[in-house]
């Protein structure tokens, strides 16, 4: 398969409006898969495919060996386009330009998808046999934290798969990550903070908006949310946030390196200076709150009986999803209360000093080899998750140069990716099929 074709294979996949949530729309997925079997002949011959719910794919492509196996994943699904955004390119037109391929899913998450399912193609046409089975779990509804990737883990188990190696969508060779920092960073995520949805509720007399009381139902909870905003959770850096800054001082221009390199001897102190640089940073030290939706009356001149703010809640690595909503619920007491609509709380930290991880590494010095490599732990709740509740050795790294506004077009207008970046992508999947 030469570059051409594969880019052509990925343009393909591209223009199928994979939109999970309420757009969802179960023939596109079925062209998308037959787009997927005509793109990828060898593969779809040689895999075995293992039934799981929906529209999710889990094929089994044989090794040579019964060494543990490599688990690769990504989403089929992308997310809805609003209305009233103006793209440059249209979203699902799957633009050439030479220099970019522009479109929803470029680089979340069918620029991985496609780029693992070239790289397995290429290594079959090459008569390469993998020394590791290589399962693909490919989930359709990521984007609505749906059920596939559970359903996957479910079907592994039931087979006895112990992986060496699970490998999702995550950090990805990221520039102007850090001031002060010049070298791109393969972000390797080694953990995922929880993601937990809240409602707070208040209460108090309705009536006529014509003869309003003082301390109603929506005066409670403004207090509730102010009193949220000015009390946030405490900061502290982990052990994989001091590993993450130790690592970016290597390549830090001074006075910032002498900085991140004593940080873990004053974590403290720079938590708290973390929190100050912007929400970025204070994301890395801290759990976050965003109140996002409101609701109170229906009406303009109706005075509400119960006012409501949704919370959703990104949780720290070291704090449980219970003393998180504790602490919300002490936050805003009396003003509201509390109800979980649901969540789940971080993962375990995934570790450095394992042949796994050893092996990410090995790969992307060999490919990405203007990278520098960092473990981080991902705000964003990914499909990982459930793997990595069963299993130790999951990561979370995507194999692409992104550029800050390239990071920043990831569910928003504009999302592309550089045609260059994409097959260096494919080129290190290849290469850690082969070196796993």
């Amino acid at each position: 398969m030469t570059d051409d074709d594969a880019v052509a294979a990925f343009r393909a996949a591209l223009r199928h409006p994979t939109v999970a949530g309420s757009a969802y729309d179960a023939a596109v997925f079925s062209a998308f898969h037959e787009t997927l079997r005509s793109s990828f002949p060898l593969l779809f011959a040689a895999a075995e495919s293992v039934e799981v719910p929906g529209d999710a794919l889990l094929l089994r492509v044989g090794g040579t060996t019964d060494a543990d196996p490599l688990v690769l994943m990504a989403h089929q699904d992308v997310v809805p386009i609003e209305p009233s955004d103006t793209w440059t390119h249209p979203p699902f037109d799957a633009h050439d330009d030479g220099e970019f391929l522009w479109g929803r899913g470029t680089l979340d998450d069918k620029g991985s998808l496609v780029a693992i399912c070239v790289a397995i193609e290429r290594l079959l046409g090459r008569g390469v046999t993998p020394r590791r089975d290589v399962w693909l779990s490919f989930g359709a509804d990521e984007e609505v934290m749906g059920h596939h990737a559970a359903a996957a883990v479910e079907a592994l188990r039931a087979r006895g798969v112990t992986p060496f190696l699970v490998l999702d969508e995550g950090g990805a060779v990221a520039s102007e990550v850090f001031p002060g920092v010049t070298k791109p960073v393969a972000m390797i995520g080694v953990a995922e903070k929880g993601t937990a949805d809240l409602r707070l509720v208040a209460h108090g007399d309705g009536g006529h908006a014509s003869t309003p009381k003082t301390g109603g139902a929506t005066a409670k909870l403004a207090r509730a949310i102010s009193a949220l905003d000015a009390n946030p959770a405490p900061a502290r850096l982990t052990p994989t946030a001091v590993a993450m800054f130790e690592a970016v001082a290597e390549v830090a221009a001074r006075p910032l390196s002498l900085v991140l390199g004593r940080i873990g001897s004053a974590s403290g102190l720079f938590a708290r200076i973390l929190t100050r640089l912007g929400p970025e940073t204070a994301a890395i030290v801290r759990t976050t709150r965003a109140v996002t939706m409101l609701e109170g009356s229906k009406a303009q001149n109706v005075i509400a009986t119960t006012a409501t703010a949704g919370v959703n809640m990104r949780i720290s690595v070291g704090e449980s999803l219970d003393e998180a909503v504790h602490a919300v619920e002490r936050a805003v007491r009396p003003h509201a209360q509390v109800e979980l609509i649901g969540g789940s709380g971080p993962t375990q930290v995934a570790p450095v000093d394992h042949p796994a991880f050893e092996t990410l590494r090995r790969v992307t010095r060999e490919v990405l080899a203007d990278a520098h490599i960092a473990p981080y732990v991902m705000n964003q709740a990914t499909d990982a998750r459930h793997f990595h509740a069963v299993w130790p050795h999951v990561y979370r790294f995507t194999p692409f140069h992104m550029s800050k506004a390239q990071r920043e077009s990831l569910h928003n207008v504009d999302e592309r990716i550089t045609r260059a970046s994409w097959l260096e992508g494919v080129r290190w999947y290849e290469r850690l099929v082969e070196e796993a």
